[in-house]
């Protein structure tokens, strides 16, 4: 039988989600706790990777088991085994053809920046004590809704076969000190949203104008475009899935 499965984890401690040679990922630290439950090796395929340091809030993976389905005492006995930084949160059922990958529908990530330092923030959020222009901030982030190419915001070198992403949402959220970024679409790029958000706060910081981001859109080089803000600020807070994959 074919299960999703529900995750959220703290990725301070791992190179990332995806299984890597030399380094500890989410996905090998959750493949060997599924074993051990399972007696039987067992590999789990995600909706899509983090990058080192990226934290999540919801993401799913799916994988099949061979026992009874049994989520009261499944959840228990994963968490008893996964480090405190890894849980599982829910298991459900689904068809034997649903894939977490090529199944999901929208990603969501939020990402977050602190105007006040605050060491309880550290590895959580991003200090970030520039003043900013928001109203332009605001109507330069609405530029990025809809379908574009985007490889100006790609890491070099990925091993996509296009660049082209549909970007259902994006805005900015003023909560007190906290400054929250949230974007919804149907794929991303590694390094996309980072970038995207170091651009954005050049605009905010008045380094670029929107015209000139515009043309960093357009120029489809990711030497135009912004740094890559630190990762330990950028949450994977929701998937997207059809209902019609599920029992």
């Amino acid at each position: 039988m074919r299960y999703f499965f529900e995750i959220t984890y703290n990725g301070t401690s791992y190179h990332g989600w995806q299984n890597q040679p030399n380094a500890i990922s989410v996905q090998q630290v959750v493949e060997d706790s599924m074993t051990k439950v399972f007696r039987k090796k067992t590999q789990v395929v995600a909706s899509g990777r983090t990058d080192t340091g990226v934290h999540c809030i919801k993401q799913y993976f799916h994988a099949d088991v061979d026992a009874a389905f049994n989520e009261k005492e499944w959840i228990p006995k994963l968490n008893s085994i996964l480090p405190r930084f890894i849980a599982i949160r829910s298991i459900r059922p689904v068809k034997p053809e649903a894939n977490a990958r090529y199944d999901a529908q929208d990603r969501t990530y939020e990402y977050h920046i602190t105007r006040v330092k605050n060491p309880i923030l550290v590895g959580r959020a991003y200090y970030f004590f520039r003043e900013l222009d928001m109203p332009t901030m605001e109507r330069v982030t609405a530029l990025l809704i809809g379908e574009h190419d985007f490889e100006c915001f790609s890491k070099v070198h990925t091993d996509v076969n296009h660049f082209i992403c549909n970007i259902k949402t994006a805005k900015w959220n003023q909560k007190g000190d906290m400054l929250v970024f949230t974007i919804t679409a149907n794929r991303f790029l590694r390094g996309m949203v980072r970038s995207i958000v170091g651009t954005l706060l050049n605009v905010g910081s008045k380094k670029i104008t929107l015209k000139q981001f515009q043309e960093i859109l357009k120029s489809k080089d990711r030497k135009q475009a912004g740094m890559n803000v630190p990762p330990e600020a950028l949450y994977l807070v929701n998937v997207k899935y059809p209902k019609s994959i599920f029992k």
